[in-house]
């Protein structure tokens, strides 16, 4: 039996994507903590501890402002969260190489390297990323990528790498087939609507979305989501497209059951290189035809199989979006249908703890037996803990 600790560049509360789907589903089985970066307050130091509704431990170590010393001090921080959770044997599972410093004072019985995106791609990426990972990599006994084109990067450079793209919790997106009241943010909406969720950041091919917007002025562009790393001024205003900001995971099918066309409008550039998509099969559950770019990871497999459009220029795109409104939906659903039968996170989760026991008992040659801790309140939404000093 173990426990996990996750050092995540991602706050659990941002969105809901790839590490909650996974360590959602990781808790149902043992402790997982989810220790985020800090956040500086006036008071002292001390980690705040919740358990999220999703049954995973949050913890978010707040820190002196103007600490001197930034990673000693988390590093002391999680020295006491594991003495406090009495944490004795514990996978350390990590998202980001720059947490690599802090990983240093801890001893777990093995090490994953959740490799969901090319980090170093990204605006803003710290120049000193590239080796970090190198050194993650020689510390990781499994890694997993979140793409088949991230894969194809890191095989060489690890003897235990794996890909796992993006999958989908079918019958959460598949209530959008269902047509349901529009929201409040949309009922003024007109037809056809066109939608997108996710994060709005570099990635996003804001000239293509004006060029759309402006080639068909009675199509309506949705966009779902937070905008980061860019500011607001830069996006493209139209009276027919409309931000609505971020949504919550529960209520995503409700918003793209009113769509008649789901969006994916990035970019090609070094930051969309390698990603794969989470909303492709999520958009395809919930039985919408999709409009792309031509994403590497979505060209290969959705575009092969005839599942997902893909137009790189305004004349192009529109013309896809165009044939999209005029497919039968029975045609997308019975292809659809057909992919998503052997895709969930449930499974990809499943294959994923395989990999770890494995690589544990490779260097722990001891039988593991998965356990579930329902009897510690994996459904007690976000409770405060009893701590330790120094921790709340």
């Amino acid at each position: 039996m173990y426990d996990l600790i996750c050092l995540s560049h991602l706050r659990w509360d941002f969105v809901f994507q790839r590490p909650q789907h996974l360590l959602s589903r990781c808790a149902l089985e043992r402790r997982v903590f989810f220790v985020e970066e800090p956040v500086f307050i006036d008071g002292p130091d001390e980690l705040v501890v919740n358990l999220s509704r999703e049954g995973v431990y949050v913890v978010v170590p707040n820190l002196t402002r103007g600490t001197a010393d930034i990673q000693a001090t988390q590093r002391a921080l999680l020295r006491e969260l594991v003495t406090t959770y009495d944490l004795n044997r514990y996978v350390l599972w990590y998202y980001t190489p720059m947490a690599l410093p802090l990983g240093e004072c801890l001893s777990p019985i093995a090490v994953v390297y959740d490799c969901m995106d090319q980090l170093a791609a990204f605006k803003g990426a710290p120049p000193e990323l590239l080796d970090r990972e190198k050194q993650l990599m020689e510390h990781a006994d499994v890694v997993f990528t979140g793409g088949f084109s991230l894969f194809e990067a890191k095989k060489t450079l690890h003897q235990n790498v794996h890909a796992f793209p993006s999958s989908v919790d079918v019958p959460h997106f598949a209530a959008g087939r269902r047509m349901q009241d529009d929201p409040a943010d949309v009922k003024h909406i007109p037809r056809p609507r066109l939608g997108f969720f996710g994060v709005i950041d570099e990635r996003m091919d804001l000239s293509l979305v004006a060029g759309v917007a402006q080639a068909r002025p009675d199509w309506q562009l949705v966009m779902l989501g937070p905008v980061v790393k860019i500011h607001e001024d830069e996006l493209p205003v139209a009276a027919n497209i409309h931000y609505l900001g971020a949504k919550k995971y529960a209520d995503l099918p409700r918003y793209i059951s009113g769509w008649d066309v789901a969006l994916m409008p990035f970019a090609k550039n070094e930051s969309t290189q390698f990603i794969s998509p989470t909303k492709t099969p999520e958009y395809l559950a919930a039985g919408k035809p999709v409009v792309s770019t031509s994403i590497r990871d979505v060209v290969r497999p959705y575009k092969s199989l005839g599942l997902v459009s893909i137009a790189d220029t305004v004349e192009d795109f529109v013309a896809a979006c165009e044939q999209a409104l005029s497919t039968s939906p029975i045609q997308i659903l019975r292809k659809a249908d057909a992919f998503l039968a052997d895709l969930s996170w449930d499974k990809t989760w499943s294959q994923m703890a395989d990999h770890i026991e494995e690589a544990i008992q490779g260097k722990n040659p001891i039988t593991l037996t998965r356990f579930s801790h329902t009897s510690q309140g994996t459904s007690a939404g976000n409770t405060s803990l009893p701590m330790a000093a120094g921790v709340r």
